[in-house]
């Protein structure tokens, strides 16, 4: 039977799993955290460290796998290419991996090709970011340069919040490096969705409309996602040319991408993020919702070597929405009421919280504590979920 090994054990995996399941495939496990939701849907699991890529190779050479895959867990994506390549097994290049997977390789990468992108610079130390901060337009923003989920982040609008922002940023680094980058106002709301080439050709381009609550405990963590986007028809050409631009340049192939994308208040396209993995927050799901394009069935085939044709065209059905839950306080939970306004359009409820469980502020993207998946008819309705959230989604605490 051939084997698949997933990087990681969070429920974002859990339908990868039950996928590589209905398609004959014998899937495996890994993480240093037993206790992990996915594990108890896997085969098998092994306690290994999915950031030790010298032990994930010793346990799939030992497993003899037949393809590996760091769905949604960004900190295994530089593992699952080392190792794929180490074993020629299907995967990107690692070289290309490396410069996707770190965000001051990837603008510098961006720079040199001409593609549009915000001045930005990495750094090791604040006291040479300090001496050339006044390079910057501000606000700028302050970011690790290996970190998922929203982590380590801060807007600066003031040069005096910048030592701040920095060592913020550092406190979730790796690499213990950090990036300046000059803020892109988006022109209505940026894109987070997931994408796949075949061959190196781009076959399923998908953009969203991404929401952030200025009032959360952190405002640059999603709060909800909605499809079909609001980015203009030019831009969103654009974006798709420039995506397979870069896609070429990386000799890139078969593969799942998670794109973050915005068009800026000057008008202007730019790729923001461009990760070798499926989207967390479920997004491949929903764009399987809004398009019935199944991409997680096509990661899993490409990860297994397996030869397939995909659908080159899609058509939204309907308003699909993703609200995020969470709270900005903690507390024990006890219940979700939906307003029967929205209720009526509620497509699935997916509450990752028993009654009497802890609920802790949404600082990141791990504190979360389920997903509300809409279908509306009309966007002024996607409209109307987002502004009164507060009112029309609430969270009860015992």
């Amino acid at each position: 039977m051939k084997k698949l090994l997933l990087l990681g054990g969070l429920r974002y995996l859990i339908p990868v799993i039950k996928e590589a399941k209905s398609l004959g495939y014998y899937t495996i496990t890994c993480d240093y955290i037993p206790e992990n939701i996915a594990h108890k849907f896997s085969d098998e699991y092994h306690n290994v460290s999915i950031t030790d890529r010298e032990a994930v190779l010793v346990l799939a050479q030992k497993l003899q796998i037949t393809g590996i895959m760091s769905f949604a867990v960004d900190p295994g994506v530089l593992t699952a290419a080392y190792v794929a390549e180490k074993m020629g097994l299907p995967g990107c290049p690692l070289k290309s991996v490396e410069i996707l997977q770190n965000k001051g390789l990837f603008r510098e990468f961006l720079k040199e090709h001409n593609f549009t992108v915000p001045k930005a610079k990495a750094y090791k130390k604040f006291s040479e970011a300090n001496n050339e901060i006044t390079e910057f337009n501000l606000p700028v923003i302050v970011k690790p340069v290996d970190a998922a989920g929203s982590k380590g982040v801060t807007k600066v609008t003031n040069f005096e919040n910048l030592e701040s922002a920095v060592n913020y940023s550092k406190e979730h680094s790796i690499t213990d490096t950090f990036i300046i980058e000059e803020f892109i106002e988006a022109e209505g709301n940026p894109s987070d969705s997931d994408c796949f080439s075949i061959n190196g050709e781009l076959k399923i381009v998908t953009f969203s409309n991404q929401y952030f609550n200025i009032d959360s405990k952190n405002p640059f963590t999603p709060s909800a996602y909605s499809w079909p986007s609001i980015i203009s028809e030019k831009n969103q050409k654009e974006l798709t040319n420039e995506l397979q631009r870069l896609i070429n340049l990386l000799g890139l192939q078969t593969s799942l991408y998670n794109v973050e994308v915005r068009e800026g208040k000057d008008g202007k396209a730019y790729i923001m993020e461009m990760a070798p993995r499926g989207g967390g927050n479920r997004l491949s799901e929903m764009v399987e919702y809004s398009t019935g394009l199944n991409l997680i069935k096509y990661a899993i085939k490409a990860a297994m070597g397996e030869n397939f044709t995909i659908p080159q065209s899609k058509s939204y059905k309907g308003n699909w929405t993703e609200l995020i839950l969470y709270s900005n306080r903690e507390g024990n939970f006890h219940k979700l009421e939906i307003d029967e306004t929205v209720k009526k359009f509620l497509v699935e409820e997916d509450l990752w919280v028993k009654k009497g469980g802890k609920v802790y502020s949404f600082l990141a993207a791990n504190y979360a504590i389920g997903t509300l998946v809409f279908n509306f008819n009309e966007k002024k309705q996607v409209d109307n979920l987002i502004e009164n959230r507060d009112k029309l989604v609430r969270i009860i605490f015992k």
